[in-house]
This record gives structure tokens, sequence and C-alpha cells, in this order.
């Protein structure tokens, strides 16, 4: 099967600021994963520092697209008025995103040098995860590419499954009982969510660049959605003479 060929937009957008403000966003967010992920490793305070202005930044990103947001849709064709909305929807995971890393940065603070050598390596792969899920997902808006969007889909499952790891190790392992497992938890639940945010947003691209969504097209328990989006989208291929 033939992977789908990247789609980019086909109008120029009505109010392209208001796109960049999004994609601004994005990077942002990528570079508060990026600092938690030194603050974790290096206890670094001007890292910390970093995660908090990202996360203040996000927050007037998201004001400042709210705030403009009602004006422009009026204004613009149906096609550009989905554009608006889908960096309506994006902005308030990217929000939710800076909200969840700088969680993580702060407890990372708080108990770094209580942590062990195998918390901070499996806290650290889901944080590079976490960046490189959003660094696919800036790429995929930018792009309209379904390709980049389904990388994000499948990431959320790795993500999920260390999670799943650490759960495993500070509840039914007696050794790793001790009085950082609550936060060990905490931490690596914040960067899961933070991943299903970014999910979402790769949802919500597919949808923009194709007007299908994914989740509708789970028929079967044997494939993964983004599998069953796939062949959907070769079937739309028309067929060669």
């Amino acid at each position: 099967m033939n992977s789908p060929a990247v789609v980019r937009p086909t109008e120029l957008s009505g109010r392209p600021d208001l796109v960049e403000l999004t994609m601004e966003a994005c990077k942002m967010a990528k570079t508060a994963a990026s600092s938690a992920m030194d603050a974790l490793m290096t206890g670094s305070a001007a890292a910390l520092q970093s995660v908090r202005d990202c996360e203040e930044k996000l927050d007037d990103l998201d004001r400042e697209l709210d705030q403009q947001l009602a004006g422009a849709i009026t204004q613009v064709t149906p096609a550009q008025a989905r554009e608006l909305l889908a960096c309506m929807k994006l902005m308030l995971d990217l929000e939710r995103v800076g909200d969840l890393i700088a969680s993580f940065a702060e407890r990372a603070a708080i108990i770094k040098n209580r942590l062990d050598m195998e918390d901070i390596a499996q806290l650290t792969k889901m944080a590079c995860l976490l960046e490189n899920m959003l660094d696919q997902m800036f790429a995929a808006f930018q792009e309209r590419d379904v390709n980049q969007a389904i990388r994000v889909l499948r990431s959320d499952s790795e993500m999920d499954r260390l999670r799943n790891l650490l759960v495993v190790r500070h509840t039914e392992d007696s050794s790793a009982l001790r009085q950082e497992s609550l936060h060990v938890l905490a931490m690596a639940t914040a960067l899961e969510r933070a991943g299903d945010h970014v999910k979402n947003m790769a949802e919500e691209l597919c949808h923009l660049a194709t007007g299908q969504t994914v989740r509708h097209l789970i028929r079967s328990k044997d494939k993964p959605f983004e599998q069953l989006f796939l062949d959907w989208l070769s079937k739309q291929k028309p067929a060669k003479p």
C-alpha cells in the first residue's frame, strides 16, 4: 500500500497571522519540553526558568489568538474558517501541554537529587519523545503533512508504554518503592497526558488536511486506528487508467 502524499493547503490562509501564532506556540512547547529534559538531567536553574518563561508565553499566545479569532472568523471563507478553528483547538492543547511540562519540571527541581538513575533515564526518554512529537506536529501543521501526523499518533503508544513501565516499577516492585515513588508517577503522568494532547493535535491535523476524522474509521480490533486511516487514504487515490 502506498503512503499518502504530503497534503498541502490549497488556499492561502485568510489570517496568516493567527496561523503563525499557532506555529509559534508549537515551537514554544517544543522548547519547553527540551528545557524540562535539561532541568531533569542537570538540575539547571536556567533550564527551569526557561520552562516557566515558555509556559507564560504560551498563555499569552492563547489569549492573543482567543481575542482575535471571533472577529477574524467572520471575514474569511468556510475553508479558511475551518483552518482558524483548527488553530483554536491546537492552541488549547498547546497551552495545556505547557502547563503539564511546567508541572513536570517544577517537581523535577524539587526531587532531582533523590531520584535514582533508572527513573531519570525513563523520564528522560519520555521527555525526549514528547519533544520529538511536538517537532513532528510542527512539521505536520506547517505542511499539512498527514504522514508526520501519523508518526505522532504512533509515538503516543510508546509514551503510554514508558509510563506503564514506571507504574509497574513503582507499584509492583517492592525494591523500587520509596518516598519518591509518588513524585515519579506524577511526573510520568504529566508527560503522558502532554503526549495525549499532542495526539489530539495530530488527529485535528488529519481532519484539517483531509476533511475526515481518524476516530470514526475505527472498525476493527485487529488494526490500530492509524492503519485504518492509512487504508482509507489509499482508497481515495484515483485508479490508474
